[in-house]
């Protein structure tokens, strides 16, 4: 399939998301093009500008998105500093989070052009959507109109929202079905696992709780890149990569999966069960499958109950609210 039906497939998807939020008065596929039309120019300079001086950072800003997504909604809750409350990023399950920085530069570039117009959540959702493509994934189609969180940030909202290192496989079909995806979405969205890296400090259960060892030859390969005796400080500095690919967005992830080779215990478990080993199978041996999957369900996650309108507001600056 060739890219231009690739982004239609994407775009008649999501059909049912323009029209709700047309209907709200906010989201919508055109939604800056009378107040910001060079919107889409400057994210994605800012986005290649930021990969070519780190080629880690399309990884980083696609974590950034759905850790910030998965806490009440796209609403870059995840870019703000701590003032009187912790900030979010304290939160012992957003650890590793990276490239904050770069939605706050892209912003201050678009403050410069339109200012007051674009949110940082929009910004955010569009920096991880060309993280994806300037990796070499498809270009996905967003509709845009999000608003920015007002309130400060809650660590503790975040503790109990992001899922644990090591959720199993029916916490994560049940956490992606609240968001409209089915089975073979919620596998493909666990496919951006083909960018980055896990850090050994995210896998001690994975590797050592009584229980947890699928695949236990492949575990102990892990176990000597990772071992139990590690210090809590070393074991946050070293890592594996999660594929032999991990800056470049491919169905490398899929390949090694159903080799037994899955690095997280979501990984490992998707090809044992019958309701997902067909589309683990099917990504592996068609990428173009896997785009399109992945494209509806990216499109999906960062719609996911947004703010709209009156219901959030529009930062000038990422990290805080003045």
């Amino acid at each position: 399939m060739n890219l231009r039906l690739l982004m239609l497939s994407a775009s008649i998807v999501m059909l049912g998301f323009e029209c709700e939020g047309v209907a709200a008065g906010r989201l919508s596929y055109d939604f800056y093009k009378g107040t910001c039309p060079q919107l889409e120019n400057i994210v994605r300079k800012g986005v290649h500008s930021a990969s070519l001086f780190d080629p880690t950072t399309p990884a980083a800003l696609l974590r950034l998105l759905f850790h910030d997504c998965q806490v009440q909604g796209c609403d870059a809750s995840i870019l703000l500093d701590a003032r009187t409350e912790p900030s979010e990023t304290a939160s012992s399950k957003n650890f590793g989070i990276r490239k904050r920085n770069i939605v706050d530069l892209i912003k201050a570039s678009l403050e410069q052009v339109c200012p007051g117009q674009v949110s940082c959540a929009d910004v955010l959702v569009l920096a991880a959507r060309d993280a994806v493509s300037l990796s070499g994934g498809p270009i996905i189609n967003v509709p845009l109109g999000r608003k920015d969180s007002r309130g400060p940030p809650n660590v503790r909202l975040a503790d109990s929202s992001l899922p644990p290192n090591d959720i199993g496989l029916e916490a994560t079909i049940k956490l992606f079905s609240k968001k409209g995806m089915t089975v073979e979405e919620t596998v493909a969205i666990l496919g951006a696992h083909t960018l980055g890296i896990t850090h050994c400090s995210s896998l001690r259960s994975r590797l050592y709780k009584p229980g947890n060892a699928i695949n236990a030859g492949f575990v102990n390969t892990l176990k000597l890149k990772c071992p139990a005796n590690q210090g809590n400080t070393t074991s946050k500095i070293k890592f594996v990569v999660n594929d032999l690919t991990p800056i470049q967005f491919d169905n490398e992830y899929f390949v090694k999966t159903l080799q037994g080779r899955g690095v997280l215990k979501i990984d490992a478990a998707l090809p044992l069960d019958s309701r997902t080993r067909p589309f683990v199978e099917k990504f592996a041996r068609d990428h173009n499958a896997f785009y399109r999957a992945f494209s509806s369900a990216f499109v999906k996650l960062s719609s996911s109950n947004v703010l709209l309108g009156n219901q959030g507001v529009i930062r000038r600056s990422c990290n805080r609210f003045d």
